[in-house]
């Protein structure tokens, strides 16, 4: 099976989830079932293959379903009862917390500090300001006044302090507020994966707005087979293919979420230090982890940080990385190409 990877970065609400289930096989024969439908404001798809054929297709739906609006629960910016909206809409008292959102923080202080500060989610009114939340990108381009004031509320760690055993969260300023898209992605992606162990698979795929996470075998039985995008919308092309298994993939790029006033390109990644859209050539990062959470939210890192401060990062960390430059002098695409060592090394080792 051949997937192609598309970013699709972080800044649509979650919506209601909605399944569709289609079984292809006999029962009681070896089956492969493929699971689709939103969540998270995107696509999500669920491919498993059932060795045994013991498995009701119905009950995997249901515990896919019930996986996902527990993370809904916990993480949606845009369900005002969610844990971190309740967090968010509250005071500057320290607040005790749920083990599930104290995971995905204690990542998340983790990338952050390795980056520079550019991984940040307090980014919140930044992501306003510019029009990448709620508000539309035809408003005006924002003041250097507006951005000095939502840069007022922004910086995890300054900001945010939080403990562990008791997990508890706190903001220093009542206007500060968490804002998880960057990463909850693929925490719900590893949720996923969880509960398809719990139930005895072992080959399966699990993709989120194109972040994934893969396990075994696909139902040729070899590796997933998963196609990096061309940051060209234009052309529709693969730039690359990864062999993956047991690794989570995500790729944040630039080309699909901005917008153009006056001949000016805004990208929706913010760049923590100026509040601004980044400007660097970076076009797109693809990072394959052992949680699709740890992906999700290294490749917008990288992504804020570009390929020539990123590349260094990258390798200071042992992360695989793969990065889609733009490049004027590569005429027959426009783009070069750069990976980190680890990257190389995965991709030798799953072509082996």
């Amino acid at each position: 099976m051949f997937q192609k990877l598309t970013p699709a970065r972080n800044t649509r609400p979650f919506f209601a989830l909605c399944v569709c289930t289609v079984l292809i096989g006999c029962w009681s024969q070896p089956q492969t079932l493929e699971f689709r439908g939103q969540t998270m404001g995107t696509h999500y798809s669920v491919v498993a293959v059932d060795a045994t054929g013991d498995l009701d297709p119905q009950a995997v739906q249901l515990a896919i379903d019930t996986t996902l609006v527990d993370v809904n629960a916990a993480m949606s910016n845009w369900d005002p009862d969610s844990e971190v909206s309740r967090f968010n809409n509250g005071g500057t008292e320290a607040v005790e917390i749920s083990p599930e959102l104290a995971e995905v923080v204690a990542l998340a202080n983790e990338v952050h500090a390795a980056s520079f500060g550019q991984f940040d989610i307090t980014l919140g009114p930044l992501i306003e300001l510019w029009g990448f939340g709620d508000r539309t990108t035809q408003s005006a381009v924002p003041s250097d006044d507006e951005i000095a004031q939502a840069m007022d509320v922004v910086g995890q760690s300054l900001l945010l302090t939080m403990t562990r055993n008791p997990d508890t969260l706190q903001k220093r300023d009542v206007r500060v507020s968490v804002f998880l898209s960057s990463i909850a992605k693929g925490y719900g992606i590893d949720r996923v994966a969880t509960t398809l162990r719990s139930l005895g698979l072992t080959d399966f795929m699990v993709e989120i707005g194109g972040d994934l996470i893969t396990s075994g075998q696909n139902t040729r039985g070899t590796a997933w087979q998963i196609g990096i995008e061309r940051p060209d919308q234009a052309s529709h092309r693969v730039e690359d293919v990864v062999p993956l298994s047991d690794m989570g993939m995500a790729t944040s790029g630039d080309y699909r979420n901005y917008f153009e006033k006056n001949g000016v390109r805004y990208s929706h990644i913010i760049d923590a230090t100026t509040g601004r859209p980044v400007t660097h050539q970076t076009a797109s990062v693809t990072v394959l982890s052992e949680s699709a959470m740890a992906a999700d939210a290294w490749a917008t890192a990288l992504l804020a940080l570009g390929a020539e401060l990123g590349l260094p990062v990258a390798e200071k960390n042992d992360l695989a990385v793969f990065f889609i430059v733009r490049d004027a002098s590569i005429l027959a695409t426009g783009f070069s190409t750069l990976a980190s060592s680890r990257f190389t090394e995965i991709l030798a080792s799953e072509e082996d």
